[in-house]
């Protein structure tokens, strides 16, 4: 039998730690007070948990009295749901200069629109393009900064041009010697690593890397990668700190606040458009120019079905492919989410399309990162066996990304 005095002792354990629980349960949904040396920053923790690297404010310290310059777009969004150039100028900090990549600094324009130079609006600061001719900072471009933020919201896919952006600025902190932080964000399409890998006589814009199409890493640790590998120009390394996502895994589904380009306008895109991107190198439309950006895919030489669209002109596509033309193909908006990289709508729409010899065009090449892919498609060569051949190339690029994960 339990005596009385240790049954009371056993309840006052269980009543302590009840209140410990409560009391760390209460804490972690309450807004919490940091300072960054300039003003007290109230931030509240997000339902999820996870917090960007924007949102730990372990960088804060690292950008007192420094001329900063950062590297951002729409999808740079921190504390309090608060735009990061916009966070830092209301708490003071020396903010020079704004480098935009591709889609501008608010992330409006096209696929491979020419972005010129401006002014930001809201805080008058100059923004610099990283996209067009100059996708490398030159050095008078960062003559007046100590130190450079990078926060761009990748999606894990090699042609996704983000990750080239970040190479280059890693490239031109290395040659100018700015150290380089890269405030890390999770990657929504998780661990998934798959497709052929790039061939290095195909190295482009939208092919930086020898890596398969799915990298499976969040930018941060591909900047890691990047730096440890010595794939900058003459094996130069940056000064480089990753400030990392705090209470993320790899696994955890994450749904990103901002659309990271104006085509991939939900969650369904984001984890079809590495599948989908691939008819960008045919003439077969993955709906730009419709409400369905990289959830459908069709053309008006694929045979007559049940599902049609037209697409036109809108935010992000002024003149989509097929531009007012009846496309036949397939909806996958609602399918269920993909956990590689799908050909099988590639392969089902060459071997359906009406005159195979316009099916493929230069850019295909490009992004495959091979010429083998679309050999292997137009001989005939079954899924099965494609996705053989990718086997050793995957599983030596998983041996070397093992070194520069930091959530296993």
């Amino acid at each position: 039998m339990i005596s009385n005095s240790m049954f009371k002792s056993t309840l006052l354990f269980f009543c302590l730690i009840t209140i410990s629980c409560s009391q760390k349960i209460k804490s972690q949904n309450e807004p919490t007070t940091q300072n960054s040396g300039k003003k007290d920053i109230v931030t509240e923790v997000s339902a999820t948990g996870i917090r960007t690297g924007a949102e730990n404010l372990q960088f804060t310290p690292l950008l007192k009295n420094k001329k900063i310059g950062v590297v951002a777009n729409a999808t740079s969004i921190g504390i309090n749901n608060t735009h990061l150039v916009d966070f830092l100028v209301k708490f003071n900090y020396n903010v020079q200069k704004v480098y935009a990549p591709e889609h501008g600094f608010r992330g409006t324009a096209d696929a491979g629109e020419l972005i010129k130079d401006e002014k930001d609006t809201k805080t008058g600061l100059h923004i610099i393009s990283l996209y067009g001719n100059n996708k490398k900072p030159k050095p008078e471009q960062l003559a007046e900064i100590d130190i450079m933020v990078f926060d761009l919201q990748d999606v894990g896919a090699r042609f996704y041009t983000y990750i080239s952006s970040l190479h280059y600025v890693m490239e031109a902190c290395a040659e100018n010697n700015i150290p380089l932080i890269v405030l890390d964000r999770p990657n929504p399409n998780g661990g998934i690593v798959d497709g052929p890998i790039l061939e290095k006589e195909f190295t482009s814009f939208v092919g930086m890397h020898q890596i398969p199409v799915l990298h499976g890493m969040t930018i941060g640790e591909y900047a890691k990668m990047i730096n440890g590998e010595k794939w900058l120009k003459n094996g130069v390394q940056c000064q480089l700190t990753v400030i990392p996502c705090l209470n993320y895994k790899r696994e955890m589904s994450y749904s990103l606040p901002v659309k990271p380009s104006p085509n991939l306008p939900n969650d369904q895109a984001i984890n079809l458009y590495a599948s989908l991107c691939l008819f960008e190198g045919t003439n077969v439309s993955m709906g730009r120019g419709t409400e369905k950006q990289f959830q459908i895919y069709g053309s008006p030489f694929l045979p007559k079905s049940d599902f049609s669209f037209t697409p036109g002109p809108n935010a992000g596509a002024k003149d989509p492919t097929h531009n007012g033309k009846l496309c036949y193909g397939e909806d996958l908006s609602k399918i269920e989410k993909v956990n590689r990289l799908e050909i099988k709508w590639l392969i089902k729409a060459y071997q359906t399309t009406s005159d195979k010899t316009k099916f493929f065009n230069d850019f295909f090449t490009k992004l495959a990162g091979t010429k083998k892919l679309q050999q292997q498609i137009e001989s005939g060569v079954s899924e099965k066996e494609i996705r053989k051949s990718w086997e050793k190339g995957l599983a030596d690029f998983k041996a070397m990304r093992k070194a520069y994960l930091i959530y296993n």
